[in-house]
């Protein structure tokens, strides 16, 4: 039995079956995604590819580890500083992990007053947010100039698999690339919140309908899954 849709003047006309009804739900004044929005619809979907793309990357890392038969760097050695005359292994990696997860404290809070609609808050919260993301990224960029000096190269390095260069920079370049994108957009979404757009529903790229702080909770999907992947890489590259 062909299924019927309401049109805007209140007459019902057959649904298209297979693919063009897909086509019309979605292009009708129907939403697709009944209790939620499309910026979280969206960002949600942007995630999932996103998740896919990292699993990949750690995949085809661990593969070529446990595939190759040069000894592997071991990372205590590698990501060391000298500090007091002595070597410290990955200390500053747990201060970049320290620093990250802090960002998504603050990030947390600021969706929080978001929905209170507080205004300086939320937006003193997201320039904290990505001050510390900012100095999670040159943390990033202080760590490859040291191994570059070092001489590690993405075709080789000082100290075992030749592999360890370019999954190091293929898997942190392409999560320093979101912390990045993450930053600058952080920053654009709290001066909006500063000067009120979200309260007076002033027209212009990432504002929602007034009185909404949704692009805030967006952001927050967003960050907390950069920390979230970060997480894994700590395990998967510095630990392991």
């Amino acid at each position: 039995m062909a299924e019927t849709t309401l049109t805007h003047i209140g007459q019902t006309q057959p649904r298209p079956a297979g693919l063009r009804g897909v086509a019309a739900d979605w292009s009708s004044d129907q939403r697709t995604f009944k209790n939620v929005s499309w910026g979280k619809a969206m960002m949600w979907i942007f995630l999932l590819s996103d998740t896919f793309v990292f699993g990949c990357f750690l995949l085809s890392y661990m593969t070529a580890r446990m595939s190759t038969r040069v000894p592997w760097p071991n990372p205590s050695e590698v990501f060391s500083l000298h500090i007091g005359g002595s070597d410290i292994p990955l200390i500053l990696i747990a201060i970049m992990t320290f620093v990250l997860i802090s960002s998504s404290g603050t990030m947390a809070m600021a969706v929080n007053f978001g929905y209170r609609r507080d205004r300086r808050k939320t937006a003193i919260l997201m320039l904290l947010t990505a001050a510390l993301g900012a100095t999670f990224v040159g943390m990033q960029a202080f760590e490859w100039t040291k191994l570059i000096t070092e001489g590690v190269r993405p075709w080789g390095n000082p100290w075992g698999a030749a592999q360890f260069g370019s999954s190091f920079f293929m898997i942190t370049g392409f999560h320093g690339t979101h912390v990045t994108f993450g930053v600058i957009f952080l920053i654009i979404v709290a001066r909006k919140v500063w000067r009120g757009d979200y309260d007076t529903g002033r027209p212009g790229f990432f504002t929602s309908r007034r009185g909404r702080y949704e692009s805030v909770e967006i952001m927050g999907l967003y960050w907390h899954f950069v920390d979230l992947v970060w997480v894994f890489i700590f395990a998967f590259f510095y630990l392991w």
